[in-house]
């Protein structure tokens, strides 16, 4: 219609299609569709990428016009890299992740993000940046695990109002069957690989939470704070707006 009013030149929309549905940077092919198609930009995973490549992905999806950019397990180098492309961008070190939220999506839903010791905070706050940046509300209660489980009682008035509840843990994992069995919402197991000898690197944790007594638990990979973190969103926002 703009061409054909004459409001925008041939050439210019042939050069704005060229790009449709991905942009082409030679070593990465771009998604910049991703958020038409699910409502969710692409993440960018930093790990394996140059601080170089992860900065001209980022900066690829900012100029598609990309609600947020997101940039995990990204070394000090590589935030460094993506704030000089994009100086508005935050960035959180614990977290291992430097965005930029460039249009923010209307809050909808209550995630609540539940985690066993605070050596699970890398992957609490990677689900909880994914989350806020999807557009819903996040809160977080840290350190709160099995081996001094009186400390949950602060955590049950927002069980109490969250659409879904992230549970974060490692070692045994018990946290999130004893969660899984409290809460009325759906739950989320994101199992660590926090912990010392047969916790085996997170699958301890992992195989105790996949055959957890608790049948309202879900659970995604080790160490899947950004996983978690999008499913979570989605469940919240959707069930907000069914209870309206």
């Amino acid at each position: 219609m703009a061409v054909a009013d004459h409001g925008v030149a041939p050439a210019e929309v042939a050069e704005l299609l060229s790009d449709l549905p991905y942009r082409d940077l030679g070593f990465a092919r771009v998604d910049t569709h991703r958020e038409l198609r699910q409502g969710a930009p692409e993440v960018i995973l930093g790990s394996g990428k140059t601080p170089d490549q992860a900065a001209r992905i980022a900066l690829a999806l900012a100029e598609a016009g990309a609600s947020s950019v997101l940039v995990t397990r990204a070394d000090e180098a590589m935030r460094a890299a993506v704030r000089a492309v994009l100086p508005d961008a935050t960035e959180d070190e614990r977290a291992r992740a430097v965005w930029v939220e460039r249009d923010p999506i209307e809050r909808r839903g209550i995630v609540l993000i539940v985690s066993a010791g605070t050596s699970d905070g890398p992957i609490v706050h990677e689900a909880r940046i994914r989350a806020q940046l999807l557009g819903t509300d996040v809160i977080v209660h840290e350190d709160v695990g099995v081996a001094g489980l009186h400390r949950l009682a602060l955590v049950i008035p927002d069980l109490d109002r969250a659409d879904v509840v992230v549970v974060v843990a490692g070692m045994d994992g018990a946290l999130a069957s004893v969660i899984g069995g409290i809460a009325a919402c759906p739950v989320i197991g994101v199992p660590t690989s926090v912990g010392y000898g047969s916790a085996h690197g997170g699958r301890t944790a992992l195989n105790a939470m996949l055959c957890s007594c608790a049948d309202g638990l879900a659970v995604v990979g080790i160490d899947d704070g950004l996983g978690a973190g999008s499913v979570a969103a989605r469940i919240a926002r959707r069930a907000e707006v069914r209870a309206s």
